[in-house]
Order: C-alpha cells, then sequence, then structure tokens
C-alpha cells in the first residue's frame, strides 16, 4: 500500500512512498540489511531475481566480529545452534605438516570462528526477517531507477514479464559482484583478475585429521611457484568439507574480456566438476590416503580483485559484492558485506525517521570504503604471497582476520580520541564478563546490556565509584548526562550505569544500574576515573568522555542526530 508522508525538508519534498527502503539483492548482505531496517521499524521491500535460495556452501567462514553483530541483532542462537566450530588450520607443503595454526582468541571475545554454509546462512536471516512479516520477493529483478532530492523510483521485473513500478526513500543494492545498481549507478569498479580458475566441491572424506580444522596442501613446481592447491573447509554433516582447488585442465577456458561490464568473479555455470575431478585433487594434495564421496554440488570459479569509487551517491547505496570482491582467503568477503549492512541500516533507519543529522549517510562511505580497501589489499597480498608474506605479528594477523580490528577512528562522525588506554572513539566496544544486577541471580555480559539496543550510553564513576574523591560529584552528574543523551537524540538513547562494587551509590535518574563488581569492565575499558561511553549500534564505541563532559556528548550526538 502506498503512503504518503510529509518530509521534513532534510531529504526532499513531499512524496508517495510504496515502502521507505528497497534492498535488491538476498544474500547474507542484503538480508542483513533487511533484517536491521525491519527490526527497527522501518518499511522495506527485498527482490531477488532468483527463484529461490542456491544450496551452494559458497561463502563458509564466519568471523567472530560477525556473531557479535548477530548477537546484537538477536539471532546469534540460531547460527551456534547451526553452525560447526573452526578450530584452525593445518599446513602441509610439499607433502610434508608445515605448521598446526590454532584459533586461540583472548578471553574477552565471546565467540570464535565458525563454519557455516552459506545456503543455512541465508535461511537463518531470511526466517529471522520474517518474524517482521517481511519476505523475499524472488524472481524479481530491478530493470533500472532513477532518483531525485525526494526519493527512487525503481522499475522491477518479474521471470512473467510482468513490471512494477516503486517509488521508496532510498535503494541498497546488495545485488553482488555484477550489480545493476551499481553499474545503473555509474560506479567505477577498478581492479582486475586472477588468471587462474578453481572449482568448488562440496563433499565427504574418510580422513583421520582432527575435526574442526581446516586443511592448505600446497605444492612448488621446479621453479620455485606453487603449482597446485587444495583447500578444505568443514562443514556441518560426517565428514563434510568444502573443498576448493585448481580446476583441471579438461575444464579450462579461456579468461573473457574484462572490464566494467564484464567481471570474472564467482561461480560459473555449464562446467560442474566431477567426484573423480575432486578424487584426482585429493591423491595428489590430500595429507592422508582418503576416498571422497556424497558429492552435492560442484562448480568452476574465477576471482577478481575490484572496489567502487563511492559507496553511494544521493539515495543509493552499494553493499558487499557490488561494492568490493577480492580472493576468498581468510573468509573475509560475506563478513565485510554483513558489516557494511550493518553500518548502513541503522543510519538509514534514522534518515527515514527525520532523525538522522543531513552529513549521517556520508559517513557509511567514510568508514566503510577504507575497510573494504584494506581487506581487498590483504587479502590479495596473501593469495600472491602467502599469510607468511603478512608483516603484522601472529596474534595481530589473527584479531585481524577475525575483523575485531575494524575501527571508524578518522570517521567525520566519531568524537576526538583521547591519550589514555584502552578503547576509544571509533574503537570496536569490546565485550566483557561479570556484570551483575540486584534482582538477576547470574552474572551478565556486557552485549547482553546492548543486545537489541540502539545508542547505549555507558557510565562509570572508576574503579573506587562514589567513595573516591569527587566520586560523588561525577556520580551526581551522570543524571546531567543522561538528560543531555536525551535531549539531543530525541530519547534514542539507552543509558546504563555501571558501579563498581555494592558500596558505591547509585544515581537516582542515571538510567538502569548494573554492578561491575570484579572490575572487568573497568580492567577492558582502561577506566581511571569517571567515563562515559557511548556504543553506537553497530557495535563502534562513538564516543568515550573522561571525565565525562555534557557539551562535549551534546557536540557529539549533534553530530549524528537531527537537532
Amino acid at each position: 500500500m502506498a503512503r504518503t508522508d510529509a518530509s521534513d525538508g532534510t531529504y526532499g519534498s513531499d512524496g508517495t512512498y510504496g515502502s521507505d527502503v528497497l534492498v535488491v539483492g538476498a544474500g547474507p548482505v542484503g538480508l542483513t540489511a533487511a533484517v536491521e531496517l525491519r527490526r527497527r521499524g522501518i518499511d522495506c521491500r527485498i527482490v531477488d531475481r532468483l527463484p529461490a535460495r542456491l544450496p551452494y556452501a559458497k561463502a563458509v567462514g564466519i568471523q567472530p566480529r560477525t556473531l557479535e553483530l548477530w548477537d546484537r541483532m538477536g539471532l546469534v542462537r540460531s547460527a551456534l545452534e547451526a553452525a560447526v566450530p573452526l578450530r584452525g588450520q593445518l599446513l602441509y607443503v610439499d607433502g610434508a605438516e608445515r605448521a598446526r595454526i590454532d584459533l586461540t582468541l583472548p578471553p574477552e571475545v565471546p565467540y570464535g570462528f565458525a563454519a557455516l554454509p552459506q545456503y543455512e546462512t541465508e535461511r537463518i536471516l531470511e526466517e529471522f526477517l520474517a518474524r517482521f512479516g517481511t519476505g523475499i520477493e524472488r524472481g524479481t529483478e530491478l530493470l533500472s531507477f532513477t532518483q531525485d532530492d525526494a526519493g527512487v523510483t525503481s522499475t522491477l521485473g518479474t521471470a512473467s514479464g510482468a513490471r512494477e513500478e516503486v517509488r521508496t526513500r532510498f535503494l541498497v543494492g546488495c545485488d553482488g559482484a555484477h550489480s545493476v545498481v551499481r553499474k545503473k549507478l555509474g560506479l567505477t569498479f577498478e581492479g582486475g583478475a586472477f588468471p587462474d580458475e578453481y572449482m568448488l566441491a562440496d563433499v565427504a572424506v574418510d580422513w583421520d585429521l582432527p575435526a574442526g580444522y581446516g586443511v592448505r596442501s600446497v605444492h612448488h613446481g621446479s621453479d620455485g611457484a606453487v603449482d597446485d592447491l587444495l583447500v578444505c573447509i568443514p562443514l556441518p554433516g560426517d565428514g563434510r568439507y568444502r573443498m576448493s582447488m585448481l580446476v583441471p585442465p579438461e575444464l579450462r577456458i579461456a579468461l573473457p574480456a574484462d572490464g566494467p561490464d564484464a567481471v570474472s568473479h564467482g561461480l560459473e555455470g555449464g562446467r560442474a566438476p566431477e567426484l573423480r575431478h575432486v578424487q584426482a585433487a585429493l591423491d595428489r594434495l590430500s595429507p592422508r590416503p582418503t576416498t571422497a564421496s556424497a558429492l552435492r554440488w560442484s562448480s568452476v570459479f574465477r576471482i577478481s580483485h575490484r572496489q567502487v569509487d563511492r559507496y553511494g551517491e544521493g539515495r543509493v547505496f552499494v553493499a558487499g559484492d557490488a561494492a568490493h570482491i577480492h580472493p576468498p582467503t581468510g573468509a573475509q568477503g560475506m563478513n565485510t558485506g554483513v558489516q557494511d549492512a550493518a553500518n548502513l541500516a541503522w543510519k538509514l533507519a534514522l534518515a527515514v525517521r527525520g532523525a538522522a543529522h543531513p552529513r549521517l549517510l556520508a559517513s557509511y562511505d567514510a568508514e566503510r570504503r577504507p575497510v573494504g580497501a584494506e581487506v581487498v589489499a590483504r587479502t590479495v597480498r596473501h593469495a600472491t604471497e602467502g599469510m607468511d608474506a603478512d608483516p603484522d605479528d601472529p596474534r595481530t594477523l589473527l584479531l585481524r582476520e577475525a575483523q575485531l580490528l575494524i575501527d571508524y577512528r578518522d570517521s567525520p562522525v566519531v568524537a576526538a580520541r583521547g591519550r589514555g588506554p584502552g578503547p576509544d572513539a571509533g574503537d570496536r566496544a569490546p565485550d566483557c564478563a561479570g556484570l551483575t544486577q540486584e534482582i538477576a541471580a547470574f552474572p551478565l555480559r556486557l552485549y547482553d546490556l546492548l543486545r537489541e539496543r540502539e545508542h547505549v550510553l555507558l557510565l562509570h564513576p572508576g574503579a573506587e565509584g562514589a567513595g573516591a574523591p569527587g566520586g560523588r560529584a561525577a556520580s551526581d552528574g551522570f543524571a546531567e548526562l543522561a538528560a543531555v543523551a536525551r535531549e539531543v537524540s530525541h530519547g534514542r538513547v539507552t543509558t546504563c550505569t555501571l558501579l563498581p562494587g555494592p558500596a558505591a551509590r547509585a544515581p537516582g535518574d542515571g538510567g538502569p544500574v548494573y554492578r561491575d563488581g570484579d572490575g572487568e569492565f573497568a580492567r577492558l575499558y582502561a577506566v581511571r576515573g569517571p567515563t562515559a561511553f557511548l556504543v553506537r549500534p553497530d557495535g563502534y564505541l562513538g564516543a568515550r568522555l573522561s571525565p565525562p563532559d555534557p557539551h562535549a556528548l551534546a557536540a557529539h550526538l549533534a553530530a549524528v542526530f537531527r537537532s
């Protein structure tokens, strides 16, 4: 049903909208965008040209940061129940075991690495989206669109030939490497393609390698270069793996001409490898004699590395593979796209409601495009030179692969950083344990406080609380901070106070009160005195204020919310 809304003057004149946002593409990225919009009460349609979900285990690795986002969204339990753990990787070079890498993260990180076939990821997201009364409109593709100051007019087509014109406030292209949205928006997609072809296969094997470990086996030719490759990622099911390997000569074809409208990336039809092709690669490269069986699906694929020159224009945006493509090394692609969608959706939700600062949406490009550029460069380096050539130490490399080191420190919508230790403005807000509440008989995690909330203002009086010099005054000042947050955000900030122990005095109206009795929050966040932390809806710190300053908090919030 069409709806007419009067504009607030920020994004255009009056207009009639069939929906607030049209999302094109129902893969993990598009579904994430739709879920994040719908759970915030934003009207949204999501369309996909395919008639049904593809039963392929394309993107498999789930990074810890993605699980943290799913926790915030409220759907992580379903993912944990469907996935299998990724405990590490076994590396073999020319038939000899070279290394065993254990994927061990710091204890405060709530989730480890996981493997989940893409079709399962899409099922979980689609089922969660259905809770909000929204389904995927399958067999429907975007044909064209135009935009003006007030909205976007899109033409949709179905397999039957029917056409529909739909008017929305915004359009989000999550339609993959061959994105129609990207092309029609006129975004450049600079980069190139790797010459090699690969084949993917979902098979079962009977080797006795440890469960939960991926396998990477390479062979070098007489010139010292890698001439054969096998990569195996565990999947749910007894002995199941998604395997990738070089395409045998009988399945190779010439690399097609590549350009902005002919991107060689992803699965290709018409040349499905057979089980004998997989077995031949295992016979050459498997660290143990093994037999492949129960082939579920297989395909040939190519790899390119490209990125757009900007992540949107006007009221139209791109995310995921529509914005960046790169080698699958380290399982970065889908996870990066999911974070694109999470970053964009909360900003779009504020814009739809007329509550966003006019420049808030521009921060999507400012924050996410540098992340995409780093991921493309790193995965190309790892694919061509190997991870041994990475300049980071092993711990930093692991945290970076887990996507826990992404930051928005240079963003125009985060506050200025201080000079002290601990997480600061633009950094990921780490989880911590040991928080208690007077009624609950069990300890809570910080992420329990953040789950399904938008901006959250965390107030901590310092290690000694109200008993320290100035501590009572700081605690009294928390009420003023909470009032400022409510006023500038129009009630869109939730305030929580964290007190160091039972003796600390709780403020009268500083929001819900929790106890940091073991000092875990104070330790992880390096709290030395009264401090305020503003946690954004995507789990990053918008501001760290020590000492808490109502004027500084108001200035930061005024860059996010429309005054």
